[in-house]
């Protein structure tokens, strides 16, 4: 993604370690960006979405005194371990947060909810729509041989990702024996799925998945394939929360592998719809939206409601405009 977009880091944390818990993230976060603050002195720290390191980063900058603006803020479930460990870092984020840059009017009701005084809430959509829209091309060419391979005009690609902690284990193996189930069915679909590589994820895809003629078990891929690949699939099956934008934002239908979701505009706008992992359930919504023609044009035809792709020079304007660097207020999005 840095490469995609032309960033060159200044600072490189390297706190990734193979078999690192949350605990570990946290702590090598929180003490990597010390030094930084010690060093650079800045006058805003921004943090993005609501993982382990967006909360060690708004927590970091507390500590230094800091103000701190919150890239998608107000994503919401109600419940403190779905997901996990997503909507407490996101919670915890924003009660230090001075700056709340939510994606939607929902994401701001959330916040005035808890609280939080209106005039530090700036409605921007999501800059990840900023970022898709930079990204797709109808022409794009995939380096991969398998996916440049697949017949995406005769064939309909079903694009699945899992990772959620509360999904290991037999959720997970739910959702794949439907899948299977679907696959032999429909001669007609492709599954393609960049397999996350958490080793409890991959023992289970091999164990229900592995083998399986039309069923391609692939590496997570960078951002510019995948976006690309969200727009050639006819379907997505995700517990992911991102894609829960990415893909209505390209008219496909999308079945959320979870029983809660921090974006509940796009459930509304009847783009994407809750499952969750029970194998009979995954199997019926799967196949209705293969059968049942009407069923998935409802869907394909939902409107996004995430985004115009100009959320990032939103933020700026926002920033600008709250320390005095610039008159005019800023049109937000609703």
């Amino acid at each position: 993604v840095l490469n995609l977009f032309s960033i060159t880091p200044d600072h490189d944390l390297d706190i990734m370690c193979q078999g690192q818990t949350l605990f570990d993230i946290t702590c090598r976060g929180m003490q990597g960006l010390n030094a930084v603050f010690e060093e650079e002195k800045p006058d805003l720290v921004l943090v993005h979405g609501d993982t382990t390191t967006t909360f060690a980063g708004s927590l970091a900058a507390y500590y230094h005194q800091i103000a701190i603006g919150h890239v998608e803020a107000g994503l919401r479930t109600g419940n403190k371990y779905s997901p996990f460990p997503e909507e407490m870092n996101r919670r915890l984020t924003g009660v230090l947060t001075d700056y709340h840059f939510a994606p939607t009017a929902g994401s701001r009701d959330n916040l005035l909810g808890e609280g939080v005084n209106t005039e530090n809430i700036f409605v921007t959509g999501n800059t990840v729509i900023d970022a898709l829209i930079k990204t797709v091309d109808e022409n794009y060419r995939f380096t991969d041989p398998l996916l440049a391979g697949i017949d995406y005009q005769n064939r309909r690609v079903i694009l699945v990702t899992t990772h959620r902690r509360e999904n290991l284990g037999e959720p997970m193996r739910h959702v794949y024996q439907a899948l299977k189930q679907i696959v032999t069915e429909f001669d007609d679909v492709e599954v393609v799925f960049p397999v996350h590589k958490n080793p409890l994820v991959r023992e289970v895809v091999s164990q229900e998945l592995g083998g399986m003629a039309r069923v391609h078990l692939i590496d997570p891929l960078d951002y510019q394939p995948f976006a690309n690949l969200i727009a050639r699939s006819y379907l997505v099956l995700t517990d992911s929360g991102g894609i829960q934008e990415e893909a209505p934002s390209l008219a496909k239908p999308v079945l959320v592998l979870r029983d809660t979701t921090e974006r509940p505009e796009a459930v509304a706008a009847g783009t994407v719809k809750l499952i969750g992992t029970e194998r009979e359930r995954v199997y019926q919504e799967t196949r209705q939206l293969l059968a049942d023609r009407s069923e998935y044009e409802r869907m394909y035809n939902a409107v996004n409601p995430y985004g115009d792709g100009k959320a990032a020079q939103r933020i700026v304007q926002s920033i600008l405009y709250r320390y005095g660097l610039c008159r005019k207020q800023p049109q937000y999005f609703i």
